[in-house]
């Protein structure tokens, strides 16, 4: 008994930086209805409305449509926009949507907003790349 106690304490502070199972990612872009490659063009990064939060605005070219809902095509330009929020140390969960860098080409998992028209990432930290 001992020895798992010792064992527990040793293995606990990893398990309080867990994040989700690759599984739990895969299925939200499979689940995503918009599968694009996409290259980044703008980037803007705004206050958000509490404190450390930034809101994230991407403008970006389509280069090649996998899975589309929206009717999207290739050369098409699309708006991107989500909220980052800052992890205090320690916190369990999904990890944080990346902020992509202008420039970048990457694949994007994605769900559009039927009232702005913009895309949002469907599949948190793994939106922007794949397994």
């Amino acid at each position: 008994m001992r020895k798992f106690i010792v064992l527990l304490a040793a293995v606990c502070p990893f398990l309080i930086r867990a994040e989700l199972p690759p599984s739990t990612y895969e299925s939200l872009q499979k689940a995503a209805t918009e599968f694009l490659d996409i290259e980044v063009l703008r980037v803007e990064i705004e206050p958000g409305q509490a404190e450390g939060r930034q809101n994230v605005f991407v403008m970006a070219l389509v280069g090649k449509v996998v899975r589309t809902s929206a009717g999207v095509k290739e050369g098409d330009l699309i708006n991107i926009s989500y909220l980052v929020t800052p992890r205090k140390k320690g916190w369990t969960g999904p990890g944080e949507i990346p902020i992509p860098e202008e420039k970048d080409k990457s694949v994007a998992y994605l769900e559009r907003d039927a009232q702005t028209g913009d895309f949002h990432p469907a599949a948190g930290a793994m939106s922007f790349r794949n397994f």
